[in-house]
């Protein structure tokens, strides 16, 4: 199977926030934020697989700040780690005040998706390569953040986690 460079699975998308995407404040609504992430994520893990994927769970979503009406949403998606029919995206979303030129950060989160064969079967993905310091760094936590899902799901016992006792009792 061919393996592939964490950058060839990034994706960038960009919504305008309109009244119909707020809430009373004139924030847009978590909702929304997650729908549009969803597809961002989704569209990342296509790219890596080269098949249609599915969204198996969502966590870790961090709202830091609030984005509001008017403002712009880039949202940023990328593989951090494949492994056998399934694939952790990492996301980083960012707002931008247009009229005030100022851009921050909003939020944060990792989806999990597996690729689906033409059967709608789960089918194996290519190995991901991380190259920068960040993209290395996202490969290997992935491997913890897949331990706490699974454990979670009940799909793992914790004792048979061996990367996540090992961050937290060293030998």
């Amino acid at each position: 199977m061919d393996k592939k460079y964490t950058k060839e699975s990034f994706v960038i998308m960009t919504e305008l926030v309109l009244p119909n995407d707020t809430n009373i404040y004139g924030n847009l609504m978590g909702g929304r934020l997650m729908y549009w992430m969803d597809i961002a994520a989704a569209l990342s893990a296509a790219k890596h697989c080269n098949s249609p994927a599915v969204t198996a769970s969502v966590d870790n979503i961090s709202f830091e700040a609030p984005i509001q009406l008017g403002n712009v949403v880039h949202i940023e998606a990328k593989v951090s780690r494949a492994f056998n029919t399934s694939m952790e995206v990492h996301l980083n979303v960012w707002g931008e005040d247009l009229i005030q030129q100022f851009r921050y950060k909003s939020n944060e989160a990792y989806y999990t998706f597996v690729a689906l064969d033409p059967n709608k079967k789960p089918k194996k993905v290519p190995a991901l390569i991380p190259e920068t310091p960040e993209e290395i760094n996202l490969y290997e936590g992935a491997l913890r953040r897949r331990q706490v899902r699974l454990i979670l799901g009940g799909k793992m016992k914790p004792e048979d986690a061996i990367e996540l006792k090992a961050l937290f009792m060293p030998s």
